[in-house]
C-alpha cells in the first residue's frame, strides 16, 4: 500500500474543516491511496505531474510515485486559491 504525505499547508487547512468535511476530504485523500487516478481525477494544465481531485466542496491538489501520494494543496473548489498555492509551491 502506498503512503501518505501532507504538506504543513494542506494539514493547516484539513484541521480547520468541520467534522463532515473533514470526513469527506479525508476519504478521498485515502481513496487515493488505492487508486491515484480514478475517473474523476484531472491533470493540472501546465503541471504536469500534479492532479486534482474534488471532494464536495473542497478540490485536492496531489501527485503521486511508485510509494506515496502526496497532498500539496486543499482549497475550496469555487475560488483559484488552490492553484494560486501550487504556484507558490
Amino acid at each position: 500500500m502506498k503512503k501518505l504525505a501532507i504538506t504543513r499547508d494542506a494539514f493547516g487547512f484539513l484541521g480547520g474543516l468541520e467534522a463532515k468535511q473533514y470526513r469527506q476530504v479525508g476519504q478521498k485523500m485515502l481513496a487515493l491511496l488505492v487508486d491515484s487516478q480514478p475517473n474523476d481525477a484531472s491533470k493540472l494544465k501546465g503541471y504536469d505531474q500534479y492532479y486534482r481531485v474534488d471532494s464536495g466542496e473542497y478540490r485536492i491538489v496531489y501527485r503521486f510515485d511508485d510509494d506515496t501520494v502526496f497532498i500539496v494543496v486543499i482549497a475550496k473548489r469555487n475560488d483559484d486559491k488552490a492553484c494560486k498555492a501550487l504556484a507558490r509551491k
